[in-house]
């Protein structure tokens, strides 16, 4: 038998995230009366880039048309149906240790549940399996590069 919980009060919640997005912080979590909530806000992604030491820097160019066609263009993959996307933030690594031959490579047939990749989470190595079998078209991140939740890794089709 179901305990009887008073309807939640969505006034409650809005002003909870309300609390949330003024703030540095990424989740909050109220219980009162056997009542609890919790809202988590995603954090914004960070891409990093490096340049390679002394290479010139480009000035940005004027915002013009050309500029916005230049934006526009490249695809959004995180919606690629053969997307493989990072279940954890963390460091992705495409061989097991350094100097060691890669998990994958471009055009490489892999199979439901093999190791693609790791990712370090929190000095853990985590094992990332294939979610489905087919040929690897994309490796979407370079070894040791900082990933976070949902960023696309590869592409498997």
């Amino acid at each position: 038998m179901k305990p009887n919980h008073p309807p939640i009060d969505t006034a409650i919640v809005k002003e909870i995230a309300d609390l949330l997005s003024g703030s540095d912080l990424t989740e909050i979590e109220v219980e009162h009366e056997g009542l609890r909530i919790r809202v988590v806000r995603a954090p914004a992604p960070v891409t990093y880039a490096q340049a390679p030491y002394g290479a010139p820097v480009a000035a940005p160019l004027a915002a013009g048309p050309a500029a916005a066609v230049a934006e526009a263009a490249p695809a959004d993959l995180s919606k690629h149906p053969g997307v493989v996307p990072s279940p954890m933030v963390g460091t992705a690594y495409l061989s097991p240790e350094p100097g060691a031959a890669a998990f994958i490579e471009l055009g490489a047939s892999v199979k439901e549940g093999q190791t693609v990749l790791i990712i370090e989470a929190m000095k853990t190595m985590n094992a990332i399996p294939a979610p489905r079998s087919g040929t690897v078209t994309r490796i979407l991140v370079g070894n040791a590069q900082p990933v976070e939740y949902g960023e696309p890794l590869l592409i498997i089709e």
